[in-house]
């Protein structure tokens, strides 16, 4: 759900954001130095004359990194077009150092068709596998070694990294397909607890055998591995909680905001008496959008007496009092803005939510629950035969 930082958008589709990540672009260099050294070794082994060679190795290395990284986004591509075949939402989809992710809004509803969107990644790649070897052997009498190493080296890699996602190591879409088959028997928070553990014991094991190998790749995919497995089990059992939490007990309620009406320096004061870094703008107690005191500072103090809130204030999402606390926690993501106006049926303001709301609120019911869940727990170990 959460926007991926240092990425460069570079085209989209179906209105869905593409985008590289700055990681990638580090990487490629070191692949393509990699990549050309694999050239160079296959040739001497080959006994191939260096005069037969085409160009320089590491452009050939760089070529076969990009056509990996092209590789990765039909993988994620796969994902994507059957998530929103099957009713899911995808909000973009980012090239990274160790590979790529479909950045999903909302999975599809059923879990069979989670554990499909999941296994569709790895076949691709498994088809494209298959696909340049048959190239590789299409241009054997073609008599350029470059280019037929170059498919057959493609083809090794995809069908590495068709193989490597079908792992059951959450995130990894084989961890995935773990999740998907445990959700019918566990629910889906116990299941995404237990393939967030074998996850994090497969990471561990990379990351023992990268230190053993002095292999770093190994340690940073690790790294990752671990960390997105952990932070997918938090987001899942967040998830699990607040959409069972209504958005007015969250929020901090409030009738009124700043008018939009006021000048810069009398929205100024409120910002101190309130000790807040954003206010709602309200104009007869019904909400227009949010004001930040970042936005009133840029302002020299000269202007601020004589200019008006409605000239720095943006435009802020908005939800309903019975609304669950999850969907406005993504709206608030998705627009990325640090406040969220809440209003009663007539559509007057009646409070505000914050990210520190969220996660006071969801601290205290995730407690409750805990709580919940020993005490049913005792009455079972303890209530009479």
């Amino acid at each position: 759900m959460r926007e991926t930082r240092g990425a460069l958008q570079v085209g989209s589709l179906r209105g869905i954001p593409i985008r590289v990540h700055f990681s990638l672009l580090l990487v490629l260099p070191l692949l393509a130095y990699v990549f050309g050294g694999a050239f160079r070794r296959a040739a001497e082994v080959a006994e191939v004359p260096a005069g037969q060679l085409w160009g320089a190795p590491w452009v050939w290395g760089l070529g076969v990194a990009v056509g990996l990284f092209v590789s990765v986004f039909v993988h994620e591509l796969a994902h994507t077009l059957y998530a929103l075949a099957r009713g899911g939402q995808v909000r973009s989809i980012t090239l990274m150092m160790v590979g790529g992710v479909s950045e999903l809004s909302e999975a599809p509803p059923r879990a069979r068709d989670e554990a499909l969107m999941a296994l569709v990644g790895p076949l691709t790649s498994l088809a494209l596998a298959g696909l340049l070897a048959l190239v590789t052997w299409g241009v054997a009498g073609a008599g350029s070694f470059n280019l037929q190493f170059a498919c057959f080296y493609l083809a090794s890699l995809n069908l590495f990294l068709g193989l490597f996602n079908l792992l059951p190591a959450f995130p990894m879409d084989g961890g995935r397909i773990l999740r998907a088959l445990l959700t019918g028997r566990m629910g889906v928070v116990r299941a995404t607890q237990v393939a967030s553990v074998v996850g994090r014991g497969f990471a561990l094991l990379f990351g023992v055998w990268g230190l053993v190998t002095f292999n770093p790749f190994l340690m940073v995919i690790a790294f990752f591995i671990f960390m997105g497995a952990d932070g997918e089990a938090r987001q899942v059992r967040m998830k699990a909680t607040l959409e069972k939490v209504r958005v007015a007990e969250l929020m901090s309620p409030r009738g009124l905001g700043v008018d939009v009406g006021a000048s810069l320096e009398e929205a100024l004061w409120e910002f101190r008496v309130e000790r807040r870094t954003a206010l709602p703008v309200t104009e007869e107690g019904r909400p227009l959008g949010r004001v930040a005191v970042e936005e009133v500072r840029a302002v020299p103090a000269e202007e601020r007496t004589r200019r008006q809130v409605r000239e720095v204030m943006r435009a802020a999402p908005v939800a309903r009092l019975e609304e669950d606390g999850w969907r406005a926690l993504r709206r608030m993501s998705e627009e990325e803005s640090p406040l969220l106006l809440v209003v009663d049926a007539d559509g007057r303001l009646a409070g505000t939510l914050e990210v520190g709301d969220v996660e006071r609120g969801l601290t205290l019911f995730q407690n409750r629950e805990e709580r919940a869940e020993r005490d049913a727990r005792r009455w079972r170990e303890e209530r009479p035969a």
